[in-house]
């Protein structure tokens, strides 16, 4: 079982937490990014590849990759609609995980919220992310982790 982070703008504490619990449970953990990442030696699980080929190669790498029982943290919503659908975990940065049952409802809202943005009504980005949605992650990942290491 690997861990996959979509990690082109992943938050530095979020990853932190996954070294982490990447290194207490044993997980390999595989950060995938547009550029090369640099990873602490102390955690030898870790690796970190560097995909070219324009914004969407880190999602489309995971999605080649990533495997049933696999564990992924992504803030795309598109990408976790397509790992959701392979029996992948699915956890977004602030600890909210995609189901089968939520992941195309939040995929429409998604687009639906990309229209008004294009359109010019609606501006902004998302909330800081902050010791809350730290706290929150911190919580579902080690929930989540803990649920695939029970089934292999």
């Amino acid at each position: 079982m690997r861990l996959w982070v979509d990690a082109d703008a992943a938050p530095r504490e979020m990853k932190d937490i996954i070294f982490r619990a990447g290194k207490r449970l044993g997980f390999e953990t595989v950060l995938v990014a547009n550029r090369s990442l640099a990873v602490p030696a102390a955690y030898r699980r870790v690796q970190s590849i560097a995909v070219s080929g324009g914004p969407d190669a880190a999602d489309r790498y995971i999605a080649a990759n990533a495997r049933p029982g696999d564990v992924a943290v992504t803030a795309d919503i598109a990408l976790a609609a397509e790992l959701v659908e392979k029996s992948v975990a699915v956890i977004d940065p602030r600890g909210e995980e995609y189901t089968i049952d939520n992941v195309r409802s939040r995929l429409s809202l998604r687009n639906f919220m990309e229209g008004l943005r294009g359109a010019g009504m609606i501006t902004g980005g998302p909330p800081q992310y902050g010791p809350k949605e730290k706290q929150a992650f911190a919580a579902t990942l080690d929930r989540m982790l803990t649920r695939a290491q029970r089934k292999t």
